[in-house]
């Protein structure tokens, strides 16, 4: 649900923070008072386009912020939040921030993370449903119906089914694809991937040789420098006739006499035979060292060979040996599925046969569960539009089918379109061709009030519901939103008293002028300010007018 709404420098508003509830909210207020920029906000901050000339005179930006209790949201969020790398939600609360400036930047976050406006929109679409004449309208799109009647019948999981056969159908074309090519083409693929097969599994490559390769390589290769090296060290330490061993022997003598001298200097003799010690230890490894160095010229040419082998199959099929070795299993499999083309052809052609059957099926079937559905939903829907003042409207759905599995969609082998005939004689028509917002309005809030248990949108907004809209009629809207908000968050932006009255929360929007400038503000009536707003909206605020008012609440 959304928890709150803070709205800076938009319109009319300075600074409004909008605190709501769960349940029905509605929202009222004098024409011109600044409802509409409620729902202005809600859409910046939902990732449509942004009308600077909205930007309040005198200010350099505008934001919007919002914040949804997403707890109950069934939509994946976390793993698009996780996929697009956003901030992870904290304490089930989603956080959306827009700004934009008169200069033309254009900002947008998600939990504090810096995003494009698509992600934004895509996020906003999961979590509100307007209604009214905005472009939060999913009920519009073919494909949002045939979810819809999906939903209604709990045919989810068939549809899951069809969708995983037309994913194995465009496996295989695409196996067969890979293998229909002309001979040209052919012949060049079978000797492309011979070529590569033989050239790695000739190499005979092991992993393990990576690191050890290259080691043994620049030892071999520096071998006479290594060895002149080593001799060069031994010559100092013990070879040179002033070699370390040789003063060492001297100093030794010395420090001896010093001892006898002075008992105190015996720990200066301990350590200069540990010196002396280790520099025994090393002509001992310098000796071996040098009697290991290998300058074998053979052996360099077969080293330098392999080095350059590994590099070059490198370059050409992974970064590492491993990567080399999985191409070459990966080519060594296209090479046989090649080679043996007709037979694979033959095999694939026999299951995609087999599995286009399986489709048709499944999506004849599926076809046959929808249709069965669409009387029940017509009804249901065309009950509450009699309630809503289409006294003799109808509600149909139009489904075709196709029978050719080429044409297969996603979603099955159907094509739906919600259509509405609001007066007697007129033939239906499809509910994005009606020109009324207000008749569009009702047929929404009608299909809401069926499938509100099934709709996963958390948030429902409805404005203008009321256009044309009178008597009996108005209760029954109330009754309608009152009803859909047992099971979502329902905002509506109202003109009528009925419609008001039945919500559980009530705001008003008025306007005031503060130090020569129009603001537009909102506050949360109480049960008494609640009756003085119910009986400004009946037409007054005395007498007959607040009693009613008082019936109304009651």
């Amino acid at each position: 649900m959304l928890e709150s709404l803070r709205i800076r420098n938009l319109a009319l508003v300075t600074d409004l923070t909008l605190e709501l509830g769960a349940g029905y909210n509605a929202i009222s207020g004098e024409t011109g008072a600044g409802k509409s920029i409620l729902i202005g906000a809600l859409n910046l901050v939902l990732g449509e386009r942004a009308d600077r000339t909205l930007i309040r005179a005198e200010a350099d930006q505008c934001t919007v912020e919002a914040v949804f209790d997403i707890a109950e949201l069934k939509a994946p969020l976390a793993k698009y939040i996780e996929e697009h790398g956003l901030e992870p939600c904290e304490d089930k609360r989603l956080l959306l921030k827009r700004t934009f400036t008169a200069t033309g930047s254009n900002r947008q976050f998600v939990n504090g993370s810096a995003t494009t406006l698509a992600v934004l929109k895509e996020i906003g679409e999961w979590l509100v449903d307007m209604h009214g004449p905005h472009d939060h309208q999913s009920l519009l799109h073919p494909t949002r119906q045939l979810t819809i009647l999906d939903a209604f019948g709990g045919l989810q999981n068939q549809c899951n089914d069809f969708t995983a056969l037309l994913q194995q159908r465009t496996e295989i074309e695409q196996a067969k694809a890979d293998l229909v090519v002309d001979e040209a083409t052919y012949a060049q693929q079978l000797d492309l991937l011979r070529f590569q097969v033989k050239e790695i599994t000739d190499a005979a490559l092991d992993p393990k040789e990576e690191e050890s390769l290259e080691s043994d390589y620049q030892r071999s290769s520096n071998g006479a420098r290594l060895l002149e090296l080593c001799q060069g060290a031994l010559q100092i330490v013990s070879e040179n006739e002033d070699s370390l061993l040789d003063r060492s022997g001297d100093l030794g003598r010395i420090l001896a006499d010093l001892e006898k001298v002075d008992g105190c200097a015996s720990n200066l003799v301990e350590l200069h035979e540990e010196a002396r010690a280790n520099l025994q230890e090393l002509q001992t490894a310098l000796t071996s060292y040098a009697d290991h160095v290998d300058i074998d010229p053979a052996q360099l040419v077969a080293l330098e060979e392999r080095v350059n082998l590994v590099q070059s199959l490198k370059r050409k099929y992974g970064d590492t040996i491993e990567a080399v070795n999985t191409f070459g299993e990966e080519a060594a499999q296209k090479l046989a599925a090649l080679e043996d083309r007709d037979e694979e052809l033959a095999r694939l052609n026999d299951e995609l046969e087999k599995l286009e059957a399986k489709l048709m099926q499944t999506g004849q079937k599926l076809s046959a569960q929808r249709q069965k559905l669409i009387p029940k939903l017509s009804q249901a829907v065309t009950e509450h539009l009699n309630d809503l003042g289409f006294a003799q409207s109808q509600l149909d759905v139009a489904l075709s089918s196709t029978d050719n599995p080429a044409e297969a969609k996603s979603m099955g082998l159907d094509t739906v379109e919600f259509q509405f005939a609001p007066n007697p004689g007129e033939p239906a028509r499809p509910l994005r061709a009606i020109a009324s917002s207000g008749e569009l309005a009702r047929v929404m809030l009608a299909l809401k009030t069926v499938l509100a248990a099934e709709d996963s949108i958390p948030v429902l907004i409805f404005d203008e519901v009321d256009a044309n809209v009178g008597g009996e009629t108005a209760h029954a809207v109330g009754e309608r939103m009152r009803q859909i908000a047992d099971q979502r968050q329902v905002l509506c932006i109202t003109h009528l008293a009925p419609v008001a009255a039945a919500a559980q929360t009530h705001y008003v929007v008025s306007k005031a002028v503060i130090d020569g400038r129009t603001e537009s503000n909102i506050k949360k009536l109480t049960d008494k300010n609640r009756v003085d707003e119910i009986a400004r909206m009946l037409g007054g605020k005395v007498g007959a007018a607040r009693q009613h008012a008082e019936e109304l609440l009651k």
